[in-house]
């Protein structure tokens, strides 16, 4: 007998089925028409999907935790039906040495109401420890160009820092925006058409260059693509190399923004948010099937940081609360199909990071959400859980989850959260035992 029996329209590759999931000491044991267990969730008139799995989040902590931390940050995720984070290094110190790795892991154990991960920066001066990086951490991340909170990777020692990191077999993830180039572009920026100016699409493009000329077989992945130029760029490529969208990029213009209310300023990332034909190709890539997953790069600023002269702003957005409920509204629309959102954020980010999690099948872990789609509801600033307390998404449709298992536990529940601090444990990537 199972431990927990959760029953009701459930999805699995095959598509949905009236059937009951058992769940022991976390994880799913049997999908089954009839099951018994010690404890039963019933949940007529709703969906029951895989959570979501955020690959690509800044939750400011350690050094900057008066824009987020763990816990504002991941009770946001869980509101956003996020069962699975993965941090960022650029934090303060950045994440780029053991000490610092584990002393972050420990805040996020302490912290963190849902799981996650903890990537390790790359600089010039860390290329010898990244071996004994690689046995602890989730994976690496480099960035190519200067972005907010600076941690780059000068090209000369590229090659040399990708062949070390292919001998830990872990994946490397990319801020794709080339530093020479940003500097040829640099300039007094007054408003998001000269930050788009600033760092143009042929920058992006420059730096997967540079990555691709270097052969390895490790998982490569580039973070938050955003033209169409790099999208014909990167078609047909091996099957080791992915790249990622995120929400504001799909969903947002120039265009659009500058008929709005809003300050530029709140709209101000790297890479920049570009124009409607962009826009439109990004979407067709993820709806498509070209692109790889959604990740929000959720990157909180508070408003009196972000509402002030445009140059002196710092880039960056939250998103993690808002990614999925944004494309479950758009697959209640028929803008996107269901199980394409759920490839995008749940299966195939947590295959790249090699977790136990993305999928309602046996031996994953009890990660999912219930929704119910006739609860679409308007986003607002006041509604959200992050620290900074607002959001670019405001007056958008989503359908948020009304329940998010984690591990088969309840952290929402009946749209009420009731999740424990330190409830979240480090996700220990298997590459092996859950590549399907």
């Amino acid at each position: 007998m199972d431990e927990i029996v959760v029953e009701g329209n459930i999805y699995t590759k095959q598509g949905f089925q009236e059937a009951c999931i058992g769940i022991t000491d976390g994880k799913i044991t049997s999908i089954k028409k009839i099951l018994d267990g010690d404890r039963r969730e019933r949940f007529p008139h709703s969906i029951i999907i895989p959570s979501g799995v955020d690959i690509h989040v800044h939750f400011r902590e350690p050094g900057f935790t008066y824009k987020e931390d763990f816990i504002t940050g991941s009770k946001a995720a869980a509101y956003g039906g996020i069962s699975c984070f993965f941090d960022m290094p650029n934090t303060k110190p950045n994440t780029t040495n053991i000490e610092g790795f584990l002393e972050k892991k420990e805040l996020a154990s302490k912290h963190s109401f849902i799981d996650f991960g903890i990537y390790a920066g790359v600089n010039a001066g860390n290329i010898d420890i990244i071996d004994e990086l690689g046995k602890i951490c989730s994976g690496f991340k480099i960035y190519l160009g200067e972005t907010t909170s600076s941690l780059s990777l000068p090209s000369i020692y590229l090659q040399q820092a990708m062949e070390k990191i292919e001998e830990t077999g872990k994946p490397i993830l990319f801020h794709a925006e080339d530093e020479l180039c940003l500097q040829k572009y640099k300039r007094i920026e007054y408003n998001l058409r000269d930050h788009l100016s600033a760092r143009p699409s042929i920058c992006e493009i420059e730096a997967i260059k540079r990555v691709l000329s270097n052969s390895i077989r490790n998982s490569i992945h580039f973070c938050h693509i955003s033209s169409s130029e790099t999208i014909d760029f990167l078609k047909n490529q091996p099957e080791n190399i992915s790249y990622g969208i995120t929400p504001h990029h799909a969903l947002l213009d120039i265009d659009s923004i500058e008929k709005t209310s809003k300050p530029e300023t709140w709209f101000k990332v790297n890479p920049p948010i570009r124009m409607y034909s962009d826009r439109e190709k990004l979407f067709n890539a993820l709806h498509n099937g070209y692109a790889y997953n959604l990740e929000s790069d959720h990157a909180p600023h508070l408003l009196d940081e972000k509402e002030t002269e445009f140059n002196e702003a710092p880039s960056g957005i939250p998103g993690v609360e808002t990614m999925y409920p944004l494309f479950l509204y758009l697959s209640k629309i028929e803008k996107i199909p269901l199980r394409r959102v759920i490839q995008l954020i749940c299966e195939y980010p947590a295959k790249l990071l090699g977790a136990p999690k993305g999928g309602i099948k046996i031996g994953y872990d009890a990660d999912f959400i219930v929704v119910n789609y006739r609860e679409s509801r308007i986003i607002r600033s006041e509604d959200m859980h992050s620290k900074c307390g607002w959001t670019p998404f405001e007056g958008f449709h989503a359908i948020f989850p009304r329940y998010l298992f984690v591990r088969g536990e309840p952290v929402i529940y009946d749209g009420e959260f009731i999740g424990e601090k330190g409830f979240g444990l480090f996700v220990e990537s298997n590459k092996e035992d859950f590549k399907d």
